[in-house]
């Protein structure tokens, strides 16, 4: 399947979480068996050409897709955590949202020194996540220059703040307004 394709099966949902936002909902593109399929292929495509030795994903839907292409290419997964949810000691970095602050861990361990993590999540919208987990990879001596995304919001300028902080960032597909 090409993007366009694979762009049909996302599901737009009217004023969620609040009027005036049109939601982009990939439950649809994940239950579509050969649209997941392909949809990794292209993400795996893209991350091998990026060099990548291992994969990083958020936490939640950056877990499916990142895990997803890691096993395609038979590399490591590293899960980008919310706090609290790793046995093990956790490197942390705080970050700013919209409306407050959140925090992201990972175990350090699961990176050897200079390993190039390849950033995976679904959606790009402001960028302050995906831009909190290339700093804590980095912290973890892990060599991150890439980050790609099944959607990027372009009118919220992530992808901009993202190659600003110097990675090269990719989009499957993109949709106008937010």
């Amino acid at each position: 399947m090409t993007p366009e394709e694979i762009k049909a099966l996302v599901r737009t949902v009217p004023d969620f979480p609040a009027p005036g936002i049109l939601f982009r909902d990939v439950t649809t593109l994940i239950s579509h068996g050969k649209g997941l399929s392909a949809c990794v292929d292209h993400l795996a495509d893209r991350a091998r050409a990026a060099g990548a030795e291992a994969i990083a994903g958020m936490e939640a839907r950056g877990f499916i897709f990142g895990a997803a292409v890691a096993a395609r290419m038979g590399v490591g997964f590293i899960p980008v955590r919310k706090p609290g949810k790793l046995p093990v000691n956790t490197i942390g970095i705080d970050y700013a949202l919209e409306y407050g602050r959140d925090r992201l861990e990972i175990d350090p361990t699961a990176i050897p020194q200079g390993q190039r993590v390849v950033i995976i999540d679904d959606l790009i919208a402001t960028g302050g996540t995906a831009l909190a987990a290339a700093e804590l990879l980095r912290m973890a001596s892990a060599s991150v220059t890439h980050a790609l995304f099944v959607i990027d919001l372009p009118g919220l300028h992530g992808a901009a703040r993202l190659r600003d902080a110097g990675l090269t960032v990719e989009a499957l597909m993109d949709f106008p307004g937010h």
